[in-house]
């Protein structure tokens, strides 16, 4: 599976298609939830209204009641005790608070249950197909049965009482028979003490009706709505469609992508075979925007890093050219010397060559280690004022018409810096050294920790190094013109190696003019602690 469409696509498919079955599976869950609730409404106010009823009664008259119940309702109603249902905790508990429980025994039947006596523990218990038609007309009869006990002005509130004594999941109220809207026909049939059933309104649902005996009100149950289940089916569709809209919007996405993706690997091809002029045409503010600019950035850096190499192959060249053709030339004047006293002058030429040659591979040595890639760098706490004062007592004896001094404004703060000792004294060696060169009579190194930085100065009051030359400087065996001169001392990579030192600690090293001595001040700076 090479082409990132298909990994995108693939992996989304897979999460879609995993939402999609968590869908379904929350779905059944949620319609389960839905019709038990359901279930417990349309059945809880009946079997409220007969578990009530039979408190008080005996046990012969229960069995009585509950046959002309069982009659009404088509379904068979037994006494049980509370422990012989085997329920649950949550389940006893919301029976022994006056619930009504409907929970599902088969596919298509429910068992519901409703306690009569708590003393006994005694619960109502009927197993049900369907809350059907015939438990609402037992309803009916159930609760006119409870009305015709009171005179008729006051049974609209002795209905609204029982509709919130026993819970009832449906509308109950009682209408005169001459605002009932009834047709002739039906209202014949409720004078025969028969229920009617009608649709409501809106069609979806049905109304039942019964006539109060004796009186002119009739009992309007309803509407009752028949719970719709989500169907699964129009779920699956949504999702199969959605999974196609989001395929083909991933496409059109994701196809764009990889033809810019494409453009940065051609980019890559031509700069592994060597091709650095080559940039990626890319500009947007994206990630793969700023990906190509990345890639044009590395390959500019290549070419620096290119052009940079064969100049210091170069200048190795030349720089070891001439201590190897004075060693040649000493080997031949050894060989014609008239005296010893010109042997050993040759010699020691010949030993002075060796020295700047072993100093020079030194040099180019440490500058290799430090620029092409991190040395084994150990920060440590570093007393920087302590480790300026030692770098200047071992140069200031070089040259002792010049004045070294060192200022000291890091008010204790410099004493645990974190650095790398080895070469930061590495670094401080080069800059005073290469000042010393420089100096009329003068340098001066001053200390400082401002703003979580660690800062050294290095000035001399010489010519100075003009702006032009501040940043070439810094290049490997770089000289200026006016000291290209074996007797300036050096080989152009004090500085680079300085530059380097300081990139690994995080910092930076320039250089400006010295406002006290008039020349050039060299500044490092790096953080005071190192993340």
């Amino acid at each position: 599976m090479n082409s990132i469409f298909l990994r995108i696509y693939g992996g989304m498919l897979l999460v879609l298609v995993a939402v999609l079955v968590g869908a379904l599976l929350v779905i059944q869950q949620v319609n389960g939830i839905r019709a038990e609730d359901y279930r417990e409404r349309i059945a809880s106010g009946t079997f409220r209204l007969m578990a009530d009823n039979l408190r008080p009664m005996e046990v012969s008259e229960r069995r009585q009641v509950m046959n002309v119940w069982q009659r009404l309702l088509g379904v068979p109603l037994e006494i049980h005790e509370l422990g012989a249902l085997q329920l649950d905790s949550s389940s006893w508990s919301r029976l022994l608070q006056g619930a009504v429980l409907v929970r599902p025994t088969e596919p298509d039947e429910v068992r519901v249950m409703a306690l009569v006596d708590p003393r006994s523990e005694a619960v109502l218990v009927a197993d049900i197909q369907r809350v059907s038609e015939q438990l609402g007309r037992a309803t009916l009869f159930l609760i006119s049965d409870e009305l015709v006990r009171y005179p008729a002005a006051d049974m609209p509130a002795r209905l609204q009482q029982l509709r919130r004594e026993k819970g009832f999941g449906y509308p109950l109220q009682l209408m005169q028979v001459r605002e009932s809207g009834l047709d002739q026909d039906q209202l014949r049939r409720l004078d025969e003490s028969d229920t009617v059933m009608a649709l409501g309104p809106d069609g979806d649902s049905i109304l039942l009706y019964l006539k109060i005996p004796g009186t002119e009100w009739i009992l309007q149950l309803g509407p009752l709505y028949q719970m719709s289940l989500y169907p699964p089916q129009l779920l699956l569709a949504v999702g199969l469609l959605a999974l196609t809209l989001i395929g083909m919007l991933i496409y059109l996405l994701v196809h764009q992508l990889e033809q810019r993706l494409r453009t940065l690997e051609a980019a890559a091809v031509n700069i592994s075979n060597g091709n650095l002029d080559y940039r990626v045409g890319i500009d947007s503010q994206d990630s793969v925007g700023r990906l190509a600019r990345a890639f044009n950035e590395m390959a500019g850096h290549l070419q620096r890093l290119m052009r940079i190499q064969r100049e210091t192959l170069g200048a190795v060249s030349h720089e070891l050219r001439t201590p190897v053709a004075r060693l040649r030339f000493g080997l031949e004047m050894v060989e014609t010397a008239g005296s010893p006293e010109d042997r050993k002058r040759f010699i020691e030429g010949m030993d002075g060559d060796l020295t700047e040659l072993d100093r020079l591979v030194d040099e180019i040595l440490t500058y290799a280690r430090l620029e092409q890639g991190a040395p084994a760098i150990i920060m440590k706490g570093t007393n920087v004022p302590r480790m300026v004062e030692q770098v200047i007592s071992e140069l200031a004896p070089l040259n002792a018409r010049l004045k070294l001094e060192h200022v000291d404004h890091s008010w204790g703060l410099g004493r645990h810096v974190d650095a790398e000792p080895r070469y930061l004294q590495r670094a401080l060696t080069n800059l005073i050294s290469n000042a010393m060169r420089h100096a009329e009579s003068q340098v001066r190194v001053t200390t400082r920790v401002q703003h979580g930085m660690c800062r050294i100065s290095v000035e001399d009051d010489g010519p100075g190094i003009p702006e032009a030359y501040r940043e070439k400087v810094f290049t490997p065996f770089m000289r200026m013109d006016v000291s290209r001169t074996r007797a300036s001392g050096g080989y152009g990579l004090g500085l680079s190696i300085v530059r380097r030192i300081m990139f690994w600690h995080s910092g930076r090293a320039r250089i400006e003019d010295s406002q006290a001595l008039g020349g050039a001040c060299f500044v490092l700076e790096w953080p005071l602690r190192r993340r």
